[in-house]
């Protein structure tokens, strides 16, 4: 059989003029607002307006676009020359979107598709999201190959060893006993926790397994705290929040490690690089530092792979 393999992500804007596009499809999820569809027309315009010229202006900090698009790109190239399995990535609110991938993969006679979430964590806001817009997408276009999803996989031993790999790189020289490890992840509004999503329990477990293996390594921080970032509105979102974290520091020198994502983004290189690290700077912060995500690491490609061949 032909396979293919799709890297599911909610994607990030690839220019300016993307920026519009991505809010209005995200705003348009019901997934992430989850009212009726008039309601969510109107409301999701709203935010849009509010928040348009607020993002330019953060994209444009950082390059003006987000890096996701360019290095999901590299990590698919790697794993499609390791394996030879064609590799695709697919974003749920900017190109390159589901149809357009599905199309290509029905010309080409593909009659196996497994769908790699790119978010180590089941949400319904994320993984489902992604999942359900594949399928409905591939209906649109009456292509119907055998679809196998990979939608968790934070328990994974090798992929916790990834990520305790990634907070060893940035500590670098530095004494470990000295740093809080604050691990940070995306943030949600409670309503959709208590409705079931079991994002939360995955983040927790999947923080008492790095806090495990670390100490296997032979790595003792001094502290190690999870926070909640990129809270919108004034809604009641997953606490602790990160900024607030900040705010009241326990320790002066703190690295933070990203673990709701494989892939650096805007929530990454502005919100923790930038925003965030201007509070630690204000603050008198010591030490501030954010470790990598996974991003196109031949070992997150492997995982991949080993993941979409069992």
């Amino acid at each position: 059989m032909a396979k293919a393999i799709l890297l599911l992500n909610m994607g990030g804007p690839s220019s300016i003029d993307e920026v519009e596009i991505f809010l209005k499809n995200m705003f348009a999820d019901p997934y992430i607002l989850q009212t009726n569809s008039l309601m969510r027309k109107i409301v999701g315009s709203i935010i849009v307006k509010k928040r348009l010229d607020e993002a330019k202006e953060n994209y444009i900090t950082i390059g003006g676009k987000s890096p996701l698009l360019e290095i999901t790109n590299s990590l698919a190239k790697r794993v499609e020359s390791i394996s030879g399995t064609k590799t695709y990535p697919v974003m749920r609110y900017v190109p390159p979107f589901a149809k357009v991938v599905l199309e290509e993969l029905k010309s080409q006679n593909i009659d196996e598709v497994i769908l790699f979430s790119m978010y180590p964590h089941y949400s319904s806001t994320t993984t489902k999201s992604s999942i359900e817009d594949i399928i409905d997408s591939a209906k649109e276009i009456n292509y119907s190959p055998i679809f196998t999803t990979i939608e968790r996989y934070y328990s994974s031993s090798d992929f916790v060893d990834i990520q305790c790999s990634l907070i060893k790189e940035a500590l670098g020289e530095t004494n470990e006993r000295e740093i809080k490890l604050i691990i940070s992840a995306l943030g949600l509004p409670l309503d959709i926790i208590n409705s079931g999503d079991p994002y939360q329990k995955e983040i927790e477990a999947n923080v008492d397994l790095i806090e495990k293996r670390l100490q296997e390594i032979g790595l003792n921080f001094k502290e190690i705290e999870l926070a909640y970032q990129s809270k919108v509105g004034n809604g009641t979102w997953l606490e602790p929040n990160l900024v607030d974290v900040l705010r009241n520091p326990t320790n002066l020198n703190v690295l933070i490690f990203p673990i709701a994502f494989t892939i650096d983004n805007s929530e990454t290189i502005f919100e923790l690089h930038i925003e965030h690290k201007e509070i630690a700077t204000k603050l008198g912060y010591k030490y501030y530092k954010v470790a990598k995500c996974p991003n196109n690491l031949d070992e997150f490609a492997n995982f991949i792979i080993k993941n979409c061949h069992k």
